[in-house]
């Protein structure tokens, strides 16, 4: 595939300076289809499990050439369907959202999650009115498995779409 011209991203392990970005990714717009924006109190303890995010890694997604931070992408461990898999996640800031930076970042978080072992299935669970998300999942290479009922967040009941990647290909 030939890249020349489009925009690369880079993964950068989340860090104690990046809760300025959370505070941003907490917009109402950037959180419509997550239930809304969280308290100050829960994106302090989000920002906690992020840094110290193991087993799994969250990061800052940055412009490749000049080291812009334009989101944050991750996996974590999640249990689905009687077993333990990775969770992948991700947010582009709307400035830079339509330039195909989700995809890359998701594509990207594939293969950190793929090095990082340890579970063979990495799913993404947007709602299915998400359109935005679904796309991404489906450009980044996951499969749709179809639409499963999910509760997020807790206490709250959404249709979500269940896309997954097997990480043993690739």
């Amino acid at each position: 595939m030939d890249t020349t011209g489009v925009e690369q991203v880079r993964l950068v392990p989340w860090a104690e300076g990046d809760f300025w970005l959370l505070r941003r990714i907490n917009s109402p717009e950037m959180t419509e289809h997550l239930g809304g924006p969280e308290t100050e109190e829960r994106l302090v303890d989000r920002h906690r499990r992020y840094v110290e995010s193991a087993p799994g890694q969250m990061y800052r997604v940055a412009l490749a050439g000049g080291g812009e931070s334009v989101g944050s992408v991750g996996f974590w461990e999640r249990v689905w369907r009687d077993g333990t898999v990775w969770e992948a996640g991700w947010g582009v800031l709307p400035e830079f959202q339509g330039r195909g930076l989700a995809v890359r970042a998701a594509r990207a978080v594939v293969e950190a999650a793929r090095a990082a072992g340890g579970h063979r299935y990495l799913h993404a669970f947007p709602k299915v009115d998400n359109t935005a998300s679904n796309a991404v999942c489906r450009r980044a290479g996951f499969t749709l498995l179809g639409p499963v009922a999910f509760e997020y967040p807790k206490g709250h009941s959404i249709t979500s779409n269940d896309w997954r990647v097997d990480l043993a290909d690739g």
